[in-house]
């Protein structure tokens, strides 16, 4: 691997990540050990390492990898902890699955595109990631064998969803961004009891919105 991407790596964290108050030394860690160009499609790899999102897939598809800022805060919202069960929905590129595997104990990722999720399967394998699973589904018909403690969320949504909330284990978190361009919020919900939430605005944000999202205050995905 050649100094010139170790430079670019090592810029991305302490000029772009540290520079959004991304400072949990695991997060920053974890950005720096695992090979963010080895996810990025061959022809933007020049931007592996840019304060840019990166298109993903063929076509019009429309997804993107996050910026690394917003990878940054989201993984350190999170306070993952390593007997962490992650639910991921939107597997993109597998960058944050890695992220998330590395950080926790299990991964569940949910990606409603093929193309993307044989993709990050490949991605994944390639950096010896073993703890996440990627799956080819819809997140509306994806019936969760039990709670998670953690539920990343990375595409947008018009207005929050509650059926993720009550996918959280008691003291579970969940990352989702809501709201319609050109400014979205990104929150942290966290659940503190059978029928109890609190809810933290972290940032503003614009992230592409999850596939079939509605306008409306229901969407499918």
């Amino acid at each position: 691997m050649s100094i010139n991407v170790e430079v670019a790596r090592a810029q991305m964290v302490n000029q772009q990540v540290r520079a959004w108050d991304v400072l949990d030394p695991a997060v920053l860690g974890v950005l720096t050990e695992i090979p963010r160009e080895q996810f990025v499609p061959a022809r933007f790899r020049n931007l592996a390492f840019a304060d840019t999102e990166i298109p993903l897939g063929s076509g019009n598809c429309g997804q993107s990898m996050m910026t690394p800022q917003v990878e940054g805060r989201l993984l350190q919202a999170l306070t993952l902890r390593a007997t962490d069960r992650v639910l991921e929905v939107g597997t993109g590129s597998g960058f944050l699955t890695a992220c998330l595997a590395r950080l926790t104990g299990q991964v569940t990722s949910l990606e409603i595109l093929p193309e993307l999720a044989d993709s990050a399967r490949r991605n994944l394998r390639g950096v010896s990631t073993w703890n996440a699973e990627v799956r080819t589904e819809d997140v509306f018909s994806f019936l969760p064998g039990g709670t998670y403690d953690v539920i990343a969320v990375t595409g947008s949504v018009p207005e929050p969803d509650d059926r993720f909330q009550h996918w959280l284990a008691d003291g579970g978190r969940l990352f989702q961004v809501t709201g319609e361009g050109p400014l979205m919020e990104a929150r942290l919900l966290t659940r503190q009891g059978p029928a109890q939430w609190s809810t933290t605005t972290l940032f503003e944000t614009s992230l592409p919105a999850l596939l079939n999202a509605s306008t409306r205050s229901k969407f499918i995905f």
